[in-house]
């Protein structure tokens, strides 16, 4: 009688492994990242958070290279703004420092 639920117990252990495992590998070969997108190309991304107070966070989040500004909260969340043009990376000082001279 004993037996048998040593037996389950194992073969449940053994099919839960292999789970864990195979996760294991997928998000060493890096699948787990596209799981989201399609043809693995993102087009939504979450570029910062900030947090206000402990209710409220403003989150910037880009899609398709266009950044926009959400105020996120118990109440309900507002854009504050669209289309914000994507900069890119920011410039080093002495890039900006050579373009404001200019």
């Amino acid at each position: 009688m004993m037996g048998g639920y040593v037996w389950y117990f194992s073969a449940l252990l053994l099919v839960v492994g292999a789970i864990f495992g195979l996760a294991w590998v997928a998000r060493r070969l890096g699948l787990m990242g596209r799981l989201g997108a399609v043809g693995g190309k993102r087009r939504l991304a979450l570029v910062e958070v900030l947090p206000i107070d402990a209710k409220r966070r403003l989150v910037l989040m880009r899609r398709d290279g266009i950044e926009h500004l959400v105020l996120l909260g118990l109440s309900g969340d507002v854009v504050i703004e669209r289309g914000i043009a994507d900069q890119g990376p920011p410039n080093d000082f002495a890039a900006a420092l050579t373009e404001s001279r200019a």
